[in-house]
């Protein structure tokens, strides 16, 4: 088998075999296969494509290309998430409590932030002493007993679709649907969990700027999942604005705290409500995700019972003792928890006001998480250090009317230098008009 005749293969529009596929991936994961060739390659597929079996097999040989994570030790179905990235997304955080206090089993590896997307390690360590870093052997432990671990993603997972996804950065590849795919879909192989459910953002904050790419993508990341065994949903979701109202790391645990902490959830969903429309948006996405993992676990297949279900975790107090204990068990301090006054707090919190009264009709979302970045709670290059306590806190969300005279938002700051700069960037980030604009549906479709 040589690499040249495979290019010329995929040029033609040829489907290749699995074999031919294992070969490309382990050759280049090994370094057999030079650059140029895997270029080529990459941009045969960018041009020709690949069907859905292609897909799956190129998945899968990633998904085996480093480690394989074993949870048979954890009993019942195991569930896992994965968002495609956004601007304040924190529903890791009130999705996975939910899933473990009704019993479910949450084993997840999750990365770090690079850029303006937060990474949900770094959110956790906002909380004194939490450990992401716990052996295999006390991970699946604390998933047998308290039914949810979080830890960092093992530097061999997946370790093809990291060399492969670095070509395609430099080489106008990245934009390619079954490229997009099994970059994500292989490493959600590799961490072991028989549910998946996928929270695929669309938007001016997220890679895929429309509802139909959105869809486009769940449809094939679902039939991956599906095809190699794994119940695989795909829920679409507005990310044109941030999800929620707070961006950064420690005020993101807060805001999932404060939604875990709410008593009766219709009456917070009410549009009489004195809970902020952001608070209500996150809500209404993170119930939809933590259903979809209960049906796909066998707990039920009726919708309605499952989010009720959810619902009552919240509202019973459950979730958030689940929370508490989960942080425990990985060596936090449980009363961040309980009293979110402890996290790590920013030297300045300053109000920022509209220059123009009227609508919120636009958001380019993907500056106001680097209005986070560059008060210091992201990070440029994977080296950065962050600044857990630093973020946006925004008041105000698109449809709702905005005076001249009331507080649009609060920027969280530890220096005094930046703090203009992070203003003039969050204002720029948004249209102000004298009609108001239609508003999205948080959650657009589900892809099962």
């Amino acid at each position: 088998m040589r690499m040249y005749d495979l290019i010329i293969k995929k040029r033609d529009g040829g489907a290749h075999t699995p074999e031919e596929i294992k070969y490309i991936v382990e050759g280049y994961t090994k370094g057999d296969i030079p650059d140029y060739q895997m270029s080529a390659w990459l941009m045969t597929v960018y041009y020709k494509g690949m069907n859905n079996e292609e897909t799956v097999e190129l998945t899968k040989a990633m998904a085996a290309s480093g480690d394989m994570l074993d949870l048979s030790a954890i009993e019942g179905v195991k569930v896992d998430k994965h968002s495609t990235g956004g601007v304040g997304d924190k529903t890791t955080f009130i999705v996975a409590p939910i899933l473990a206090s009704l019993g479910v089993p949450m084993a997840k590896m999750s990365g770090r932030g690079l850029g303006h997307t937060g990474g949900t390690i770094d959110k956790l360590e906002s909380i004194e002493g939490f450990n992401v870093s716990i052996p295999t052997g006390e991970f699946i432990d604390n998933v047998n007993n308290i039914k949810l671990s979080l830890v960092g993603q093992t530097g061999n997972l997946a370790p093809a679709d990291k060399k492969i996804y670095a070509l395609r950065d430099v080489t106008a590849t990245v934009d390619s649907l079954p490229l997009i795919a099994s970059s994500i879909m292989s490493k959600k192989l590799a961490a072991g969990a028989d549910v998946i459910v996928l929270d695929v953002k669309c938007g001016t904050g997220a890679f895929m700027k429309t509802p139909e790419e959105a869809k486009t993508l769940a449809r094939t990341m679902v039939d991956i999942g599906n095809m190699a065994g794994r119940k695989t949903y795909g829920v679409i979701t507005d990310m044109n604005e941030p999800l929620g109202c707070k961006v950064g790391n420690a005020l993101e645990v807060e805001e999932a705290v404060e939604v875990l902490s709410i008593k009766d959830i219709d009456k917070a969903l009410s549009e009489a409500s004195d809970v902020n429309y952001g608070i209500r948006r996150l809500i209404k996405v993170s119930l939809c995700l933590a259903s979809y993992m209960l049906m796909g676990a066998g707990v039920t297949s009726s919708y309605d019972e499952a989010y009720a279900m959810c619902k009552k975790a919240i509202e019973s107090g459950n979730a958030l003792d689940k929370m508490a204990q989960f942080v425990e068990a990985q060596g936090g301090n449980k009363e961040y928890i309980y009293d979110t006054n402890l996290l790590p707090k920013a030297k300045h919190i300053v109000p920022v006001y509209m220059e123009k009264e009227g609508y919120l009709t636009s958001c380019k979302n993907s500056e106001v998480g680097m209005v986070s970045l560059i008060l210091g709670g992201g990070r440029a290059t994977k080296e950065s250090e962050i600044d857990l306590a630093v973020g946006v806190n925004v008041r105000k969300h698109l449809g709702e009317f905005v005076s001249k005279d009331e507080v649009f938002a609060y920027i969280h700051a530890n220096s005094d230098d930046i703090i203009e700069e992070a203003k003039k960037r969050l204002l720029g980030a948004y249209i102000v008009s004298d009609e108001p604009c239609q508003i999205e549906e948080v959650v657009k479709f589900v892809v099962e």
